[in-house]
């Protein structure tokens, strides 16, 4: 994966506040640029530095495997969740981050900031474009 996604997507994810989440198909909306498993294998392979608990499935599901570390992160940020909360060992949780209030709504500086990062990714992509030209008599 390429260096500047993955910078981007760490970025967009470094601006969502405490309490806030976005899912994964959110960041690649917001940076006009991959899709939700682009976004969630960024995660997962470079996240841990980021705020990687407010990155999350669109069904309000903490990051797979990561429920445990992420309802302590939602409980200190006071994250709004829906289901319960209690020990559920050997089951699946059945709590959720409640998606319809705890979405991040950025403000106009916030969705600048967000605008500038998608911008640095399409200025390059656009410089990446003009770099393969067509070989062998090719004709465009």
């Amino acid at each position: 994966m390429r260096e500047q996604y993955i910078e981007a997507v760490l970025a967009v994810a470094d601006l969502i506040p405490p309490a806030c989440v976005l899912s994964y198909g959110d960041i690649a909306a917001l940076l006009e640029s991959g899709g939700p498993r682009q976004v969630g294998a960024v995660m997962a392979a470079q996240g841990s530095d980021a705020p990687w608990w407010r990155v999350i499935r669109a069904s309000g599901q903490a990051p797979q495997g990561l429920d445990a570390q992420a309802l302590e992160h939602y409980r200190q940020e006071d994250t709004v969740l829906r289901g319960d909360t209690s020990p559920t060992a050997g089951r699946t949780p059945t709590w959720r981050v409640d998606m319809k209030l705890a979405r991040w709504n950025p403000s106009e500086a916030e969705f600048d900031q967000i605008d500038a990062i998608a911008e640095g990714l399409r200025a390059l992509d656009g410089a990446d474009a003009t770099m393969s030209e067509p070989h062998d008599g090719l004709q465009v």
